[in-house]
C-alpha cells in the first residue's frame, strides 16, 4: 500500500510543480472549500475555537465566515508550499517578501555571527520559513520535524523542505545533532511554538484562555545564550506571503535570566496580534485549548529532554 501511496504523492507533486503558483494557489482554495463541507471534524474544531476567542465580539455568521475563509486559506497554503519549495529566489519575488532581516544580522566580534532562536507558528504559508537563509546570510538555518509513519512519504516531504539548505532535526531522534549545531556559532533555529504541547508543558494564556504552552524557544535561548525573536507569515493576496521578524524578546533582567514561562507569555502575546491582525491566517482547526483532565503522560521527545538537559 505505501509503495502505491508515494507514487501516488509523487504524481501529484509533479503535477502541481509544473502549474504556475497562481493557479495552484487557486486550486488549494477550491480543495480548502471543498473540504469544509465534508471535513466535519474539523469544522467542529475550527467553529469552537474560534467561537472560544471571538464569541463576544463577533456573530455567528461571522465567525462561520472566517472558518471557511480559514480552510480556504490552509487548502492554498498547503497546496502553495509544494509549488514554492522548488522556487528560485528570483521566481519568488513577485510573490514574497522578508521584513526584519535586519533584526537578526548582527555579528560577534571575531567570532561569526551569533547564534539565535526564532519562535514560528501556523501562520499563512509557513514552509516558507525555510527561506530564512536567503535573507540572512551567514547563518545557518535549522528547525524541528517529527517524521510520517510511513518512510517513503517522509522522504518525499523532506527532500521538497531542504531544498531551501535548511538542515531539519527530527524531533524523536536527533536531538544529539541539534545540540551540536546548537553549540556552534551561526544558526539560526526555528522553532514552532503555537499548538498545544501535552501535560508536560506550562499552561499561560492565548487569546484569553489558559492552553498548554511548550517553553522549547525560551529554554534553547536560555541555555545558549541566544537572542530570541519571533516570526510570522502573513498572507497579502492569492499566492502572495510577507513574512515579518518580530523585535528581540528580553530572555534576561540584568544579570538573571527570566523564567521559561514568563518568557513564552512574551511569545503567545506577540502571535495574539499576529492572530487579531488577520484571523483567518492562523491554524484554527488544532485544538490547541484542550481542557485539563488526568491523562498519561507521553515521554519528551529527545529534542524536548535536550532543552532541559543540563
Amino acid at each position: 500500500m505505501e509503495p502505491l501511496l508515494y507514487l501516488l504523492a509523487r504524481s501529484l507533486v509533479a503535477v502541481i510543480q509544473a502549474l504556475p503558483l497562481t493557479g495552484v494557489a487557486w486550486i488549494g482554495r477550491t480543495g480548502g472549500a471543498l473540504a469544509w463541507w465534508v471535513d466535519a471534524r474539523h469544522r467542529r474544531v475550527a467553529l469552537r475555537n474560534l467561537t472560544l476567542c471571538f464569541g463576544a465580539e463577533k456573530s455567528p455568521d461571522e465567525i462561520r465566515a472566517l472558518a471557511r475563509e480559514n480552510f480556504r486559506r490552509l487548502g492554498e497554503n498547503y497546496v502553495s508550499a509544494i509549488k514554492t519549495a522548488v522556487m528560485t529566489s528570483e521566481a519568488m519575488r513577485p510573490h514574497f517578501e522578508f521584513v526584519g532581516a535586519e533584526k537578526i544580522r548582527p555579528y560577534q566580534a571575531d567570532a561569526g555571527p551569533q547564534s539565535r532562536v526564532v519562535a514560528i507558528g501556523h501562520f499563512g504559508n509557513f514552509e516558507l520559513y525555510v527561506r530564512f537563509g536567503e535573507y540572512v546570510p551567514g547563518f545557518k538555518c535549522g528547525s524541528t520535524y517529527r517524521g510520517l509513519r510511513q518512510p517513503s512519504l517522509n522522504r518525499l516531504m523532506q527532500s521538497l523542505r531542504e531544498r531551501s539548505g535548511c538542515r531539519f532535526f527530527e524531533r524523536r531522534s536527533e536531538a544529539a545533532a541539534l545540540k551540536a549545531c546548537m553549540s556552534d556559532t551561526g544558526l539560526l533555529l526555528g522553532l514552532l511554538a503555537d499548538q498545544h504541547a501535552g501535560l508536560g508543558a506550562v499552561r499561560i494564556p492565548f487569546l484569553g484562555h489558559e492552553c498548554s504552552t511548550s517553553v522549547a524557544p525560551a529554554v534553547f535561548a536560555l541555555r545558549y545564550r541566544c537572542p530570541l525573536h519571533t516570526a510570522v507569515c502573513y498572507r497579502t493576496g492569492l499566492a502572495r506571503w510577507r513574512i515579518e521578524v518580530g523585535d528581540e524578546l528580553p530572555t534576561r533582567e540584568g544579570d538573571q535570566p527570566r523564567s521559561p514561562e514568563a518568557i513564552m507569555r512574551d511569545v503567545n502575546r506577540a502571535f495574539e496580534v499576529a492572530v487579531r491582525r488577520d484571523p483567518a491566517n492562523w491554524f484554527w482547526v488544532h485544538n490547541r485549548w484542550k481542557p485539563v483532565k488526568p491523562e498519561v503522560r507521553k515521554p519528551k521527545s529527545e529534542i524536548q529532554a535536550a532543552a532541559v538537559a543540563p
